[in-house]
């Protein structure tokens, strides 16, 4: 068995962790029993340099889930992806994936894996990109846009807007991409990347969604635990 593999049959511990979060103090695990997050390399060496990593500290702080508090980068074309249950996938400016990228991220996503794609300072050519991209991996299919109502909202957080920094009409956007019943990708083309909390970076203007750092807790919990 795989890695991954594991990682993954171990999660169904995790399924009574949330519950017992606040009246119990975390599990003493080993570094290896972390959840590890990736941060993807793509398209050369375009990454994500202002996605703050605050909200992996912070489900271990609200949970006994475990988590490794900063990102790893890695090469979205690596066989290492695959020792990572959860990676973010962000940046600015159009880009154009290799063959064995898109491949890669085919296959991560059918087997487990779970992407968190986010436009950088609500780049439009980036948003452009990734939906083209997308289109090229999963011919003819479709993300759906996440209504309030769906339980990844009340994960271990109740979000009750998706309110954006200069008050966009509606909110802000998520989109999912199901594979199986099994919710894989989530989307914003507003932006997850929370940089109110990252160092060295701003939005420039770009209108991200407010709060994200809980929103993000939700999301990697409600992975998990799915």
């Amino acid at each position: 068995m795989s890695p991954f593999a594991r990682f993954l049959c171990g999660c169904v511990l995790l399924v009574f962790t949330i519950t017992a979060a606040r009246t119990q103090g975390p599990v003493r695990m080993s570094s290896a029993d972390q959840v590890r997050c990736a941060n993807l390399v793509y398209a050369g060496n375009k990454t994500s340099y202002c996605f703050s990593d605050r909200f992996l500290r912070r489900l271990s702080q609200e949970t006994r889930i475990l988590v490794d508090p900063t990102f790893r980068r890695v090469r979205l074309d690596s066989r290492e992806l695959c020792q990572y249950p959860f990676a973010v996938m962000s940046g600015e400016g159009a880009f154009t994936l290799t063959a064995k990228e898109r491949a890669q991220l085919r296959y991560y996503l059918t087997h487990g894996g779970f992407l968190l794609a986010s436009a950088g300072c609500s780049d439009a050519q980036w948003t452009q990109s990734f939906r083209a991209e997308f289109a090229r991996i999963f011919p003819g299919a479709r993300m759906a846009r996440l209504t309030l109502e769906h339980p990844i909202f009340r994960t271990v957080y109740r979000i009750d807007t998706l309110a954006t920094r200069h008050a966009r009409p509606g909110g802000g956007v998520l989109e999912a991409f199901t594979i199986r019943g099994r919710i894989v990708l989530i989307f914003s083309p507003n932006g997850l990347n929370d940089t109110d909390h990252a160092e060295n970076c701003c939005c420039c203007g770009g209108d991200e969604i407010a709060r994200a750092e809980f929103i993000n807790v939700n999301v990697l919990a409600y992975t998990l635990l799915h």
